[in-house]
């Protein structure tokens, strides 16, 4: 039985591990690089996408986190945790002392942060997850702007321009899965259990 860990350093990581958890799961916090030695596969939740970079450099988490994911450890991002998963930032934040946003990547993907507005902004939208009709919960969303060849564009919302496939929400590649959305918000199991299906190799 897989153990999942969810990066536990800011953010909803609460949420996700009970969202886990009441799906039968086994699921514990990741704090440090002990915790993540343990895990067979991790969710980085939704927060504040630098927050989470520079406290996992300062954990020692950060290198590490990167090369589980490089051995191809399973891992889903939701909001804060998409952008950590993406190979670029379209506008990575900046800190006052210069130092440039980092993420984990993984996903060959070009992300934009809080694409849909901040957080006066936020909305909800049915949309279709891998067939399943569900409510998503958007919050400081990002959205995927650019996807490789070996990316699986999952789910979208409707753009500005209707002849365009719409803007990019939920993505796949390989034992990777990211969302703009918060499925631990909204109530809808349907994310969870297709990352618990592709760590289990049923997807």
């Amino acid at each position: 039985m897989p153990l999942f860990g969810v990066l536990a350093l800011q953010g909803d990581f609460r949420e996700h591990l009970a969202s886990l958890t009441e799906l039968g799961e086994v699921a514990v916090p990741v704090r440090t690089v002990e915790d993540l030695g343990r895990i067979d596969a991790l969710v980085i939740p939704g927060g504040e996408s630098s927050v989470i970079d520079r406290l996992s450099r300062i954990y020692g988490l950060a290198d590490p986190i990167r090369q589980r994911i490089a051995d191809g450890m399973p891992a889903y991002g939701s909001c804060a945790g998409m952008i950590m998963l993406a190979d670029r930032l379209e506008n990575p934040a900046v800190a006052s002392n210069s130092a440039v946003q980092e993420t984990f990547g993984g996903i060959d993907m070009t992300v934009r942060r809080n694409a849909f507005g901040r957080q006066v902004d936020s909305f909800e939208n049915r949309l279709d997850f891998n067939g399943v009709n569900l409510e998503a919960v958007f919050i400081r969303a990002p959205e995927a702007v650019q996807v490789g060849p070996d990316v699986e564009v999952i789910s979208t919302v409707p753009g500005a321009d209707p002849s365009s496939r719409g803007r990019i929400v939920a993505v796949r590649q390989g034992n990777l899965l990211a969302t703009s959305f918060h499925p631990e918000v909204s109530g809808s199991a349907a994310i969870h259990e297709f990352f618990i299906k592709i760590t289990r190799g049923d997807a």
